[in-house]
């Protein structure tokens, strides 16, 4: 077993394109723990998704062995998750460090998400090792983003290390500051307590879950002994390990898991969900408490999923049963729609974690899906004194029976470019935002607004990068709750409530909504032989409509010659029958309008 003092435990953490998993890349090259002709690029992301859009969204743990001054030395790399949505998952990874790599761009400098780890990074009182990459581009500022560090974090010039991780010009000098900047791990051998920061479901293993050990030490004993077993702070669930171990990246086992050792536990364990991310790993024989910062996900973004295919229904339910496994975050409840069928309503993180699920759905399980609207959770005071969430249109109750209801809000920092500023105050202003500060970087500025997640999640990130040219970058984390004027807007067709279309909305914006709904319907729908109504209702008022023209047959087309009476008599026939089918016709929505106004 390695003595602590030659145990060091770290994370990269970057912006998102930062260059964090190309340098732990490297790292795994330069330690000897991947063979050269093993490697790929990105070699931690084992997600084609991941590769593909260059993010991390899986944390990946690996265990490199480097001799540094005659001294054989264990660094634990935890690799975390490079967005927003992710940002929990990061936060109990920096719990489990005693240090960390902040990687910077040299050609776009501090960043959004660079601020916020920076943030959480003080928080625990973390060793930080400024890394300036991307040194070889021909757009790098080296100086300027220096400056930026200096500045804004009070870091020390000399402390920087300027790489390239693409080339590998100078990242051999980082394993050495490690050793030599970063702290020992430090605890009591007398009590066994183990931080949870990720987990799986393996067939074989159970739930495994990914540790840092705190306090004390586990062994191949402790797993043979009857009498010893063990359990999680939170859940309370009990369980006796089946194999412990190493990732080298893959899971390796060993005899021992020292003070300090970041690795993994079986614990055969079928439910993943009674191993939450954060929580303390006991025994359960010792008088012991939790380790501090453990909360539970909680979904923000909620939408429902549809099979486009009805009979893929238990295709989808399997699917989205297996994610869980290795996602305890998404939740799922089961929906349906006269319209689209049985469906599940799931929620998620964020718009890029639900986006990412939508896309593993179809590639994994090759399912094609339609997805609603996004909405977010509101919190309903009904006037009997009772709370409910409403995820949904659907669980939203009658208008007389609320007394208030309360909508998500974020707080908000974007990053951008001094000559956006204008358009992304233009941007924010429209979000019903509420301005709150105003910084500057050198040549960029980051601005504070705390923002309502229903606004955020409609179009919001698009704007931003679409003004600014991709150069803005933002992060946020929920505030509050906030009391709102929210109503629920319902699309009528041919007089019949189409709940798939219906929404939860700001009362000052429905009608602009319904509007633009109602127009979009009118496109999509096909003419049939009847006019069809389209309408949109609040509070059981119209508020806008628009009519679908009924599609017209000649029946005079047969006719040939003869008085006009033929032809009127024919005409009037017609009208009759259109009146007729208005009253009892059937819309045929084709899946296309489905996929087109709620496309995800």
């Amino acid at each position: 077993m390695t003595e602590p003092k030659f145990i060091r435990n770290f994370a990269i953490v970057a912006h998102i394109y930062h260059g964090k998993s190309t340098l732990a890349d490297r790292l795994l090259e330069i330690t000897g723990t991947v063979e050269k002709r093993m490697m790929v690029d990105q070699f931690l992301d084992s997600n084609p998704i991941e590769r593909e859009r260059g993010i991390t969204i899986k944390l990946a743990p690996v265990t490199m062995h480097y001799k540094f001054q005659n001294n054989d030395y264990i660094l634990n790399l935890i690799d975390t998750p490079g967005h927003v949505d992710f940002s929990y998952e990061v936060s109990r990874s920096l719990a489990g460090c005693e240090g960390i790599i902040l990687v910077i761009d040299a050609a776009k400098g501090i960043q959004a998400q660079t601020v916020a780890h920076f943030n959480l990074i003080r928080i625990y009182n973390l060793k930080v090792i400024p890394v300036v990459n991307k040194i070889d581009l021909a757009e790098a500022d080296i100086d300027s983003v220096s400056d930026q560090l200096v500045n804004n974090f009070n870091l020390q010039k000399s402390e920087i290390i300027y790489i390239s991780a693409r080339t590998g010009e100078n990242v051999r000098q980082i394993p050495a500051a490690i050793i030599e900047r970063i702290p020992a791990p430090s605890g009591r051998n007398d009590i066994f307590r183990a931080l949870v920061f990720s987990s799986q479901y393996d067939p074989h293993l159970g739930v495994v879950v990914y540790v840092k050990l705190k306090d004390g030490n586990i062994s191949q004993t402790d797993l043979t002994d009857r009498l010893r077993s063990y359990k999680f702070y939170s859940t309370k669930a009990l369980f006796k390990p089946i194999e412990i171990g190493i990732f080298t990246p893959q899971k390796t086992p060993q005899t021992e898991l020292g003070l300090g050792s970041v690795g993994y536990i079986a614990t055969g364990l079928k439910n993943i969900r009674l191993a939450q991310i954060g929580d303390t790993v006991v025994r359960e024989a010792e008088d012991t408490t939790a380790l501090p910062g453990f909360v539970v996900p909680t979904p923000f973004v909620f939408l429902s999923l549809y099979p486009t295919d009805s009979r893929e229904y238990l295709k989808l339910r399997e699917g989205l049963a297996k994610l869980q496994l290795t996602d305890s975050s998404i939740t799922i409840k089961p929906a349906s729609s006269p319209s689209l069928g049985k469906g599940f309503l799931c929620g998620f993180l964020g718009l890029l974690h639900a986006d990412i699920t939508v896309e593993r759905l179809n590639r994994e399980y090759n399912l094609n899906l339609v997805a609603t609207v996004p909405t977010v959770s509101y919190q309903i005071k009904l006037k009997d004194g009772s709370e409910i969430q409403v995820k949904s249109a659907d669980d939203y109750p009658e208008t007389g029976l609320i007394s208030e209801i309360r909508e998500p809000l974020m707080n908000c920092e974007i990053f951008t470019p001094k000559k956006y500023l204008g358009d992304i105050m233009q941007i924010c202003q429209g979000k019903r935002a509420t301005f709150i500060d105003l910084k500057y970087f050198e040549d960029q500025v980051q601005l504070t607004y705390l923002i309502p997640l229903s606004e955020m999640i409609v179009n919001f990130f698009d704007k931003i990068k679409s003004v600014t040219q991709g150069f803005a970058s933002l992060d946020y984390q929920f505030y509050q709750y906030e009391k709102v004027n929210a109503v629920k807007l319902e699309i009528l067709i041919n007089h019949l409530k189409a709940g798939v279309f219906s929404q939860i909305v700001v009362g000052k914006d429905s009608y602009n909504i319904g509007q633009r709904l109602v127009t979009r319907l009118k496109q999509l729908i096909p003419k049939h032989q009847f006019q069809i109504a389209i309408q949109a209702e609040v509070n059981g008022k119209i508020i806008a409509r628009s009519d679908i023209p009924a599609l017209r047959k000649d029946v005079t087309a047969k006719l040939y010659g003869g008085d006009q009476t033929r032809k009127d008599k024919l005409l009037d026939a017609q009208k009759r029958g259109k009146k007729k089918m208005r009253s009892l016709g059937k819309i045929q929505i084709p899946q296309e309008v489905f996929l087109k106004i709620n496309s995800f």
